[in-house]
């Protein structure tokens, strides 16, 4: 249960771009569209719905006759999730406060993800963010103590309050745990941002948290299953349950610690990345121009890239790299360069100066795997592929 950073983190910073047209898979199944916001819910609940129903059925049965249980143990599961829920909005509904893009909320196996395209731009920000959702938790379990000693509710209804009053407790409290991915982990990168006046520090020294954090759950897990339970079979179940289930979370804390740390040292390497160093030289050709021949130019002119212009010499394309290479050489030669090409709109067409931050966003705006690069008179420097921005990140 964590907002995500900007879209460097977990990934090169050039990002998937996905089919040439721009489109991006979507997460899951689209729920709504709460404050303009897209929620989904990846198809991972629907399994975890299911194991809560059956946990949560043998309490229910106790005061309710089944099968009626199995329904009030299945609306506890969706209660649980929109506590979830409510949790990722609170994190997107902060940041959209502070005029900050927020791209969607997930939920999934293990709770949920607000994806938020930049990153904070002040500590302060950063903190308030962070801590909206644990907040809103903790607010959600205080309402439910104080509804189970105020007001009288059937037992079924009673029962339902005090699952949820323990499970938002559970919630705010571990996603106070004070290392990245988790929110305390965002906390702590602000303290530290806050104190030494660099984000990178703080995420540095919260990854590094984050990863003591996935060890000691592993760490718990295994003595729970080993001295928390009873000899029992039943015992011993729940005990094998409890540290499967640590180990899921300890991993998905390690790796989110993990990625959170590499997005730093990617982003060191940002200032310094240039579209004409990565660039690739291209050969010019005509759109009726057999593929063979085309390729033929380009090994001879020593150029990666293949666009299509005009006679005289203005680009109108880009060949699709992958295109190619899925062309079986006896059909080259009746294949034209020209099926194989897209059209050379503006998000496609960058300055060969371009760099950095820059250059990112631009890759972001219209994801695609070519962009042409042309010189401030609109000659055709070369063409960048997004493969070879992913590449110059790659050890890291």
């Amino acid at each position: 249960m964590t907002h995500s950073a900007p879209p460097t983190e977990g990934k090169t910073p050039a990002g998937d771009p996905g089919p040439d047209d721009g489109r991006t898979t979507r997460p899951g199944l689209l729920m709504g569209r709460p404050f303009g916001i897209p929620v989904y819910v990846s198809p991972s609940w629907f399994l975890v719905a299911a194991l809560i129903t059956v946990m949560f059925e043998g309490q229910v049965h106790d005061v309710v006759e089944r099968p009626l249980s199995y329904l009030v143990a299945f609306a506890y599961a969706v209660l649980l999730y929109g506590s979830v829920f409510v949790h990722e909005l609170s994190h997107a509904v902060t940041a959209r406060a502070f005029r900050l893009p927020v791209r969607s909320v997930t939920l999934h196996v293990l709770g949920g993800e607000t994806a938020i395209e930049r990153e904070a731009p002040t500590p302060g920000r950063e903190f308030l963010i962070a801590f909206a959702g644990p907040l809103v938790n903790l607010v959600l379990a205080g309402l439910g103590l104080l509804t189970h000693a105020l007001v009288p509710l059937p037992d079924v209804a009673l029962l339902l309050v005090d699952a949820l009053t323990f499970a938002n407790l559970l919630v705010g409290v571990f996603n106070l745990l004070p290392g990245l991915p988790l929110d305390g982990g965002r906390l702590v990168r602000a303290a530290v941002w806050k104190a030494t006046g660099h984000s990178r520090n703080g995420g540095i020294i919260a990854g590094w948290v984050g990863r003591a954090v996935a060890i000691a759950c592993l760490v718990a897990g295994a003595y729970l299953a080993t001295y928390g339970t009873g000899t029992g079979d039943g015992e011993t179940g729940i005990g094998w349950l409890a540290l499967l289930w640590s180990a899921l979370v300890a991993s998905f804390i390690w790796v989110g610690a993990t990625q959170a740390i590499r997005a730093e040292h990617v982003r060191d390497r940002i200032p310094h990345l240039t579209a004409r160093r990565l660039a690739r030289r291209a050969t010019l050709v005509t759109a009726d121009t057999p593929l063979a021949e085309a390729i033929r130019r380009a090994h001879h002119d020593h150029a990666g890239a293949i666009v299509i212009a005009d006679h005289d010499g203005r680009p109108l394309g880009l060949v699709n790299e992958k295109a190619v290479t899925a062309t079986p050489e006896h059909r080259r030669p009746w294949v034209t360069a020209g099926d194989l090409s897209r059209g050379v709109h503006d998000d496609l067409t960058l300055p060969a100066d371009i760099t950095g931050e820059d250059l990112l966003d631009a890759l972001r705006r219209a994801p695609a795997s070519e962009y042409l690069l042309v010189e401030p008179d609109g000659r055709v420097y070369g063409v960048l592929a997004t493969t070879d921005v992913d590449q110059a990140f790659t050890g890291i």
